[in-house]
C-alpha cells in the first residue's frame, strides 16, 4: 500500500522562469568561461593548436545533439532529463543506464571545476586546493537552496563579469599575435627542444570527448523543464541560444590564445593567466585570475541546481528504497527547491574535493559520450505510432541527423583510452546489477518513469520548425 501510495503521489516542481532565465542557468551550467580557464588548457598540451579545430568539430556534433535534446525535451519535459527521455522511449532499462552516466556527471564535474579555485585566488590569497574546493562545493550547495528565479539572476550576473574576462583575454590574445592562422587548420604542438610535432586526425578525435565535455552543459535547459514555462516552446529556444552563445565565448579567446601564445611551449602548459599578465601587466592578470575563480564558483552553483533535479526525479520515479525516495523527493517549503537531493550533491562533492579526480574526468568524457548514443537512438525511435502526434518541437533531417550523430560518437568512444571505457564499463555492469536484482523484480512500484500529467498538451500546439525556435526572445 506504501510503494503503490508512493508511486501515485509525484511531486511537482514550481513553473518560474522563460527563455531568458533558463538561458542564464542554462549558459552558466555549459560555463564556458570555467571551462575556457580550467578544461581548456589541458587540451591545448594535448593538442596544441588544434585545441580550436576539435572544438569546432564538437560544436558541429553538439549542434546535432541541440536538435535532438530540443525535440526529446519538448516531447517529454521533466527534470529527469536524459533519463527521463530515453527510459520513456526506449525502455526502463536504457533509461536506468542513462540516468547511471548522468550521476557519474553528477558527482564528478563541480568537484573537478571547483579544484581549480585556489589556483586562480593566488593573487589574492594562497589557500589549500582541496579545502577552497570544498568550500566552493558548500557554498554552491547552500545557493542551490534558494528558489531558481533568484538562483537565475545571481548566475546571471557572475555570468556577465566571466564574459567580459574571456573577452579581455581574447582581445589581449589579438592584440600580441605571434604566428598565421594557418595552424588552426594545419595544427602542430610541442615536441619538446624546441621542435613542433604535427596534430594528426586521430588525436584531434580522441579529444572530442574532452571537447564534447566542454561544450556539453546546453543540454542542462531539459532538466529545467518543469519550471519553465510553456515548455515545449522554451526548452528549445534555450538549448540552441545557449549552445550558439557559449561555443562563442569558448572559440573566440581559444583561437586568440593560440595565436597569441609566445611560443607552443607556453600554449602546452595552459597558465592563461600567465600569458595574460604578459600581455598586459599584474593588475590585468589578477583581474582575470578573479573572473576565472568567480567562473569557478558560478560553474558550481548551476551544477548542484541541475544536479540535485536529477536526484530528486529519481527518487519521484521510485529509484530507491521508499525512504530514500521519500527523503530525495522533499520540496523546502519556502523556495520549493528539492532540499535534501541538493545535500546529496553538495556535500559528497565537497568531500570528493579530497580524491585525486585526475582519471575520473576521462571517464566523465565517456560518460557524456555514451549518453548523447542513448539519447540519438532515443530520438530515432521519438517518431513512432504513439509519439508521432504529440506536441513537440520536431528536428530537420530526421532521422539521418540522429543516425549520423550515433556513428560519428561510437567512433569517438572507439578512440578513449582502455583505462577510462574499462572504468565507465564497470560501472554500467554494477548498474545492471542493481537493475536486475532490485528494480526489475519490483517493476510495478520502482523506476517508474512519469511525465507530469500538466505537460500532456494536445498535438495541435506542435512547434515544428527550427526557424520558429530562433527567433528572437
Amino acid at each position: 500500500m506504501t510503494d503503490t501510495r508512493e508511486a501515485n503521489s509525484r511531486p511537482r516542481l514550481t513553473r518560474s522562469i522563460g527563455v531568458v532565465g533558463g538561458t542564464l542557468l542554462t549558459l552558466s551550467c555549459l560555463t564556458p568561461a570555467s571551462s575556457l580557464f580550467v578544461i581548456v588548457p589541458d587540451s591545448f598540451g594535448t593538442l596544441g593548436t588544434g585545441t580550436a579545430l576539435a572544438l569546432t568539430v564538437a560544436a558541429l556534433l553538439c549542434v546535432g545533439v541541440a536538435f535532438t535534446y530540443s525535440e526529446l525535451g519538448t516531447l517529454i519535459p521533466s527534470s529527469g532529463g536524459e533519463y527521463a527521455m530515453v527510459g520513456t522511449l526506449l525502455g526502463r532499462l536504457a533509461g536506468w543506464l542513462v540516468f547511471v552516466l548522468s550521476l557519474i556527471v553528477v558527482m564528478i564535474v563541480p568537484p573537478i571545476i571547483a579544484l581549480g579555485t585556489a589556483d586562480y585566488l593566488a593573487p589574492l590569497v594562497h589557500l589549500d586546493p582541496r579545502f577552497a574546493a570544498a568550500a566552493v562545493m558548500l557554498l554552491s550547495t547552500a545557493m542551490g537552496l534558494l528558489d531558481l528565479r533568484a538562483n537565475a539572476w545571481i548566475t546571471g550576473i557572475f555570468l556577465a563579469l566571466e564574459v567580459v574576462g574571456a573577452a579581455v583575454v581574447a582581445v589581449l590574445g589579438f592584440t600580441h599575435t605571434r604566428r598565421s592562422a594557418s595552424v588552426l587548420v594545419h595544427p602542430v604542438m610541442d615536441g619538446g627542444q624546441g621542435h613542433t610535432t604535427p596534430v594528426t586526425a586521430g588525436l584531434i578525435v580522441a579529444g572530442l570527448a574532452t571537447a564534447l565535455f566542454i561544450l556539453q552543459g546546453f543540454s542542462t535547459a531539459v532538466y529545467l523543464a518543469e519550471e519553465m514555462e510553456n515548455p515545449r516552446r522554451t526548452v528549445a529556444r534555450t538549448v540552441l541560444w545557449t549552445l550558439a552563445l557559449g561555443f562563442a565565448v569558448v572559440i573566440v579567446p581559444v583561437v586568440a590564445i593560440t595565436l597569441g601564445a609566445p611560443d607552443l611551449h607556453a600554449l602546452a602548459g595552459g597558465d592563461i593567466a600567465g600569458m595574460v599578465q604578459g600581455w598586459s601587466n599584474s593588475a590585468v592578470g589578477t583581474f582575470i585570475s578573479l573572473c576565472i575563480a568567480l567562473a569557478i564558483v558560478n560553474a558550481a552553483i548551476v551544477m548542484v541546481i541541475q544536479n540535485s533535479r536529477v536526484v530528486f526525479a529519481s527518487a519521484r520515479d521510485s529509484a530507491w528504497p521508499a525512504p530514500v525516495n521519500r527523503a530525495f523527493s522533499r520540496l523546502g517549503r519556502r523556495f520549493g527547491s528539492p532540499w535534501v537531493a541538493t545535500l546529496a550533491v553538495g556535500v559528497p562533492g565537497a568531500l570528493l574535493c579530497f580524491v585525486d579526480l585526475d582519471m575520473l574526468s576521462e571517464v566523465t568524457g565517456v560518460a557524456v559520450a555514451g549518453m548523447y548514443i542513448f539519447v540519438a537512438l532515443g530520438a530515432l525511435a521519438a517518431r513512432r505510432a504513439e509519439f508521432k502526434h504529440r506536441a513537440a518541437w520536431r528536428m530537420p533531417l530526421w532521422p539521418v541527423l540522429p543516425a549520423l550523430l550515433m556513428a560519428v560518437l561510437l567512433w569517438v568512444l572507439f578512440r578513449q583510452s582502455p583505462e577510462s571505457l574499462a572504468v565507465t564499463g564497470g560501472i554500467v555492469l554494477v548498474a545492471v546489477a542493481y537493475w536486475a536484482c532490485y528494480l526489475r523484480p519490483r517493476r510495478q512500484t520502482r523506476w517508474v518513469i512519469a511525465v507530469p500529467e500538466d505537460e500532456q498538451a494536445p498535438a495541435t500546439a506542435r512547434e515544428d520548425s527550427t526557424a520558429e525556435a530562433l527567433q528572437p526572445v
